[in-house]
């Protein structure tokens, strides 16, 4: 899915509404719901523009390690079918 706004774009919205201008008007200017706005001060308010980089970094990394692990544990699955072992 492609974003529409990037991390460091919504970050701003959330500043100018921090700074006094209305949700509502903040919205219009720019072409997003409240919804939207809502739910990305849920998930970066209060962070910089450097926060939420590393929290992207971390996403990703933490995405690789998952299937990391999930190759790991079919593998040995595998590898337990295999030798004719039961779990």
């Amino acid at each position: 899915m492609k974003k529409r706004f990037t991390d460091e774009q919504i970050i701003g919205f959330l500043k100018q509404a921090d700074g006094g201008i209305p949700v509502r008007e903040l919205c219009r200017q720019h072409g997003f719901s409240d919804a939207s706005f809502y739910t990305w001060r849920a998930r970066f308010g209060g962070m910089t523009v450097s926060d939420a980089r590393r929290l992207r970094d971390l996403e990703a990394e933490n995405a690789q390690l998952k299937k990391l692990l999930a190759e790991s544990l079919l593998d040995a699955q595998a590898l337990k079918v295999a030798l004719g072992r039961k779990h």
